[in-house]
Order: C-alpha cells, then structure tokens, then sequence
C-alpha cells in the first residue's frame, strides 16, 4: 500500500531546497573533503552522492581533497616515521613521492566514484595547467622539505573543464618556479583555488560539528558568525587546536573577494552536504561577510 504521508514529507523536502537551488544555480562551490569522510566507504560514497547531486541540479562543483592517514600509512610501510611541525608534514623528496603517488591514487579513486554515478569528472593537480604556483614554506623559520606556500593560483584549467560540464577533483600538488614538486596543505589550495574562481560557497569537510564559543560547552554552538565575529574568536583564544589554522583560511577566503560563504560542517554525518545547503537552519557553520545582512 503506498505511504502518501511518507511521500508527502519527500515533496516537502524538495519543496525547502526548491530556492537553494534557483539561488545557486550555475553558481561554484568549492568542496575540500578531508578527515573521517575520507577513511569510512560509507561516508565517502555520501559524500560523492552530495556532490554528484549538487552537479546534476545546477551546480558547478570543484573538490578538493587531502589524504593524510592514507600518506602515514604509505610513509610507514617504506620504514620511514612521518614527522610534523606546526601541523605540517617534515616532506624530504623521498616522501615527496610518496605524497604524490598516495594523492594521485586518491584522487583517481574519486573520480571512479564520480563517475559509477553518471557524472563525468576529471582529476588533476595542481601542477596540471600550471594550477598552483608555489614557493618552500618555513615553519617558524624552519625548513621542512618540499612544503609549498601557494603564491599563484591560474585556474583556466578549473574554468575549461567547467564550461565542458567536468566536474574537477584536485589534488593539492603544486610547482615552484624551478618545477620542483611541493606538497601544499589541503585546506590552503580549497581556500585559494575558491577565491581564484570567485566560487559562491567555500565547504570544509571536518570532523567537528562546527564552531563553538566554548567548544566544552555544546550549547555555544555557532550556527551563523560574520567574518569579524569569527577573528574576535581567535584573539580572544576562543578557538584552539586544528580548527585555528582552519578558521584563519575561512576568514581569509570572504575578506576581499567574491566568495559568498564559508561553511564548515561535520562531514561524519551521513549527506551532510545536501543538509547544510538545501535546509533553512542547516547542520554546520556558516561564515559570512560583514555586510550580510540575510
């Protein structure tokens, strides 16, 4: 027997992202995908499906994507120990490699995700097109290896395959002007690459829910902060660990340039994507400008 109630809260549904998608429709939306999302199978064929979806419904999609367990893990199996500093990988040429071969082997696995739902995506680096120009990056005036700081973001290769209907999927891999390989943290080529192609929204992928004043205070969550808000955060050492850096790019990504939002949601939660972008309240933080008034 159908279940028209069932069906009628299906129609409601789409009902609710029925302006999300007229208000983003052929609008880009940088998606860094990175931490548990990666790691779960489950998780990871949600994730793709959100894309995908947003993909099918008007959206023009770009992921970027890390892979640092997966890189440990290979950096292991060579009898090698992954060292850090500052949060950064100690990357000598011999990890280097590694790095590279871990990424391309990831990225690869997402476009077959892609494409098994019907959608066709092309993976790259940031070396492909000239994408990610680098130079070394020092941790506190320390050499860490081939550790690159973005200095030039040339995205015609993003807008080519774009205007082709790819859906892009990138690796965090760039050169420097002697076209020596470097590593580039996940998060830094999400928030350049956003601001270069002027994308409408900019999503990271954590494993947290998002932002809170008190992070051992579950009711202080931020469901919505504007730029300003979220720097008085960080002066006022509200926010620690690994979401510092990840705040930081947020922030840096919406101040002067045309990136609409900064999103960060908890990319554990099954279609966390399509919740956070197609509801009214959404499920993570969003980032805005400070002149956003709705």
């Amino acid at each position: 027997m159908i279940n028209l109630e069932e069906l009628q809260k299906k129609a409601e549904v789409l009902i609710e992202a029925l302006p999300y998608i007229r208000k983003f429709n052929r609008k880009i939306i940088v998606v860094k995908y990175g931490g548990s999302a990666m790691e779960n199978e489950e998780l990871k064929k949600s994730v793709i499906q959100d894309v995908t979806l947003l993909k099918l419904v008007g959206f023009k999609p770009i992921i970027v994507h890390g892979g640092g367990k997966e890189i440990n893990s290979w950096v292991a199996k060579v009898g090698k120990e992954s060292d850090f500093v500052k949060g950064l990988r100690i990357t000598d040429k011999e990890t280097m490699e590694i790095v590279e071969m871990v990424l391309g082997k990831v990225n690869k696995s997402l476009v077959n995700l892609v494409q098994e739902l019907g959608v066709n995506a092309i993976g790259i680096s940031g070396k492909d097109g000239g994408l990610l120009k680098v130079e070394k990056k020092l941790a506190d005036g320390a050499d860490i290896g081939f550790v690159g700081e973005i200095k030039k973001v040339t995205p015609q290769i993003l807008n080519d395959l774009i205007e082709k209907d790819f859906l892009p999927i990138v690796a965090p891999i760039g050169f420097d002007e002697n076209f020596d390989t470097y590593n580039i943290n996940a998060d830094d080529a999400a928030c350049a690459i956003a601001k270069a192609v002027n994308a409408d929204k900019l999503v990271f992928l954590t494993d947290v829910e998002g932002l809170y004043r008190d992070f051992n205070d579950k009711k202080s969550f931020i469901s919505r902060i504007n730029a300003s808000e979220a720097d008085s955060l960080i002066k006022n050492d509200n926010i620690g660990g690994g979401m510092l850096p990840k705040l930081a790019n947020c922030i840096d990504a919406i101040r002067g340039t045309l990136v609409g939002r900064v999103h960060i949601i908890n990319g554990r939660i099954p279609h966390c994507l399509l919740l956070e972008i197609f509801t009214k309240e959404g499920i993570g933080t969003a980032i805005t400008r400070d002149e956003e008034i709705s």
